[in-house]
């Protein structure tokens, strides 16, 4: 699927089959997804109840916003993990219906984080 997010166009699919769901995006220089060092592991996604209250969560854990799709009408974002060397990715829970529509019919939903009780 190709799409659009601010300025940069991207393109994404992900696997078939259920989860784990592996996610290939590629982006251009500068963006969120900037594929021009090559293909490498960018991130590890999970689904919340609440991308603000769960970003906030993982600011005070020591994981810096890398990047929020959230001033842009989409509500994820991605944190600096170093210690994996990778971002974490939160998605609104309420996103999911339309991911499994899209990519897994049928499939059954995976569990979110539920952040009121993480607090």
């Amino acid at each position: 699927m190709s799409d659009r997010l601010g300025e940069w166009d991207y393109r994404i699919v992900f696997t078939a089959g259920g989860p784990p769901f592996i996610e290939l995006i590629e982006g251009p220089p500068g963006s969120p997804w900037d594929a021009s060092r090559g293909a490498r592991f960018d991130h590890i996604g999970f689904w919340t109840s609440d991308v603000r209250q769960g970003s906030q969560r993982l600011e005070e854990g020591g994981m810096p916003v890398d990047f929020s799709g959230c001033p842009y009408g989409r509500p994820f974002a991605y944190h600096q993990m170093d210690s994996i060397g990778a971002r974490i990715e939160l998605v609104d829970g309420g996103r999911q219906s339309g991911f499994l529509n899209g990519w897994h019919p049928g499939g059954r939903p995976m569990t979110a984080i539920d952040e009121a009780s993480r607090s």
